[in-house]
């Protein structure tokens, strides 16, 4: 059971959480709340209870404790006084600070990478993401092995326990290595599956909805879908993707919800979810939608804009949909925001607020690269005919003699490929 798991049981109380964060030249003291109060915001979607946050002013992490061994000294004091059963960095630890803030503090320390994968552990409901919550919590820990075996001296103390100790850490890290291969290959194959069903979406439009974290995604799938996919105010509600085909006024669309992203997501979290990120970066377009009513809405929009760029999919085509309209209270704020972005939609999910404008905004991206044309084609030619229903959405088609009669929606570069394919003679017109 995952430390998420147990502290959603019924029977236990939330855990006593402290949270501590740094700011300084390059994090100013404000942005540096934002991120703690983000950590909160994490910490009560794994169930835990926050009970005091601390911000330390240091430009950079100290080395050996993080926030300088005074600053340590007065935290273990204070935790141990409010009966604190967890400490959360709100950065990554490396195994050394978290074993020095651990023997200092004598209470459970975790990091925010290591409170993502517990989220994440908790919420991988399928195959694909519960491989790929397995792969990075192993990657996760493999480094860290030394301090986890600390227990060995506790237990037996004095000679000898060193050898048998490290041996056992060397054993481990063989047998985390080879369960990562493993991992690593069982996702490989989960990868050509996905392709392998991408390929029979094949002709039809597809586009990714991505954004920060609990911004609405699944609530606007929902909405233009008429569909019943889990949307919760929680971070991290989704994190396998989800594809449910949406119908414009002149063709069919799929929509894929993705994994949220969030601030300070280290890049061996992004590289697990590398098949679920498939789906962005397969996509033909992208609907980014965000959080209208956050004020950190133009910085969630940059953490994604970058994230984007870091897997490659910046380039897309994108409908920017500002959600959650009918929560700002400030008039300003959204006319600032229509102001600054004249070609985006403004939305609210739930209520279904211009949603009218978004579908109109769909149908024109889709449509400005389809082409819709009736042809005439021998029968002969089967291979053509085949690559029109499986790359092309088919409107009418009725079978004669010698001839087929269709008419089909299609992509102009697949309508390239085609008439490749075909020869003047297969073309009933021109054998006419």
């Amino acid at each position: 059971m995952s430390f998420t798991e147990s502290l959603q049981k019924k029977s236990q109380e939330p855990e006593k959480t402290v949270l501590v964060g740094l700011y300084g030249l390059e994090t100013p003291i404000t942005k540096a709340g934002e991120y703690i109060d983000e950590l909160e915001m994490l910490v009560n979607t794994a169930g835990g209870k926050v009970i005091d946050k601390i911000l330390q002013n240091r430009d950079k992490p100290d080395p050996t404790t993080y926030i300088g061994k005074g600053k340590l000294a007065e935290i273990a004091a204070s935790a141990k006084q409010m009966e604190a059963d967890i400490i959360i960095f709100d950065d990554d630890l490396s195994p050394t600070q978290a074993r020095n803030i651990e023997r200092e503090t004598k209470i459970k320390i975790l990091d925010r990478s290591g409170l993502i994968l517990d989220i994440f552990a908790s919420r991988a409901k399928t195959a694909a993401a519960k491989t790929q919550v397995e792969l990075a919590q192993l990657q996760y820990l493999l480094p860290r092995l030394t301090r986890y075996w600390t227990h060995l001296s506790r237990q037996k103390g004095g000679i000898g326990t060193k050898g048998p100790g490290e041996t056992q850490i060397e054993t481990d890290r063989r047998l985390i290595g080879k369960r990562i291969s493993v991992l690593k290959s069982k996702l490989e194959k989960l990868d050509k599956q996905r392709k392998t069903q991408r390929k029979g979406r094949e002709g039809t439009l597809r586009i990714a909805l991505v954004g920060y974290t609990n911004v609405g995604k699944s609530s606007l799938l929902n909405a233009l879908t008429s569909t019943d996919v889990l949307a919760e105010n929680k971070l991290f509600a989704t994190l396998d993707s989800t594809v449910r085909r949406f119908d414009t006024n002149s063709t069919s669309v799929l929509l894929s919800d993705t994994v949220g992203f969030i601030r300070k997501l280290p890049h061996h979290l992004v590289d697990s979810f590398k098949s679920t990120l498939d789906e962005i970066r397969e996509s033909d377009m992208l609907i980014h939608v965000m959080d209208t009513a956050s004020d950190s809405v133009l910085e969630y929009k940059k953490v994604v804009d970058e994230t984007l760029k870091g897997i490659g999919s910046d380039d897309k085509p994108t409908i920017l949909a500002f959600n959650k309209i009918d929560a700002v209270s400030d008039p300003e704020t959204l006319a600032g925001l229509k102001r600054e972005f004249p070609d985006a939609v403004f939305i609210s999910a739930s209520r279904g607020i211009g949603l009218g404008k978004l579908e109109n905004k769909i149908e024109t991206y889709a449509m400005a690269d389809y082409v819709k044309t009736d042809m005439k084609i021998s029968l002969q030619n089967f291979k053509a005919i085949s690559y029109i229903f499986d790359s092309a959405e088919v409107f009418h088609k009725k079978y004669f003699d010698e001839y087929i009669d269709i008419s089909f929606l299609i992509r102009k570069d697949k309508l390239a490929r085609l008439e490749d394919m075909l020869e003047p003679e297969d073309l009933v017109d021109e054998l006419a």
